[in-house]
């Protein structure tokens, strides 16, 4: 069974910075595409950015294209969500998902595993 434990979630202003970390456990994360999706209060989910199990492809939602970064450490089991110039419409609660397929999904229903979540909240 695999777990995604997520964290490095918190409180920062607007243009500032975090990084999200997601840790996997219990299966061959290096044979995963990760994604990581968030979702606002009163607003439905939706994805963010996503990464290939070696890392060969990336997509991003227009919103973050240019501010996000996704990456990953197969040898530490790890995806990273570089998160820059944050907005106050970034704040929502982020989740990372793992997809046992090699294709790089930007649909949620195609994501067989999911964290918990970490909650992002950008002041103005």
């Amino acid at each position: 069974h695999v777990q995604l434990v997520e964290s490095g979630g918190g409180l920062v202003q607007a243009g500032g910075s975090l990084r999200l970390s997601c840790a996997a456990s219990g299966g061959t994360f290096s044979t995963y595409t990760m994604g990581w999706f968030r979702q606002a209060p009163g607003k439905e989910g939706e994805f963010v950015a996503a990464i290939s199990w070696r890392a060969s492809s990336t997509r991003y939602a227009d919103s973050v294209k240019g501010r996000f970064t996704i990456s990953r450490d197969n040898a530490k089991n790890t995806v990273y969500l570089q998160m820059n110039t944050l907005k106050p419409e970034d704040t929502a609660n982020y989740y990372c998902a793992a997809d046992r397929t090699i294709i790089t999904s930007l649909r949620a229903s195609d994501y067989d595993y999911w964290g918990q979540g970490t909650q992002v909240t950008v002041s103005s």
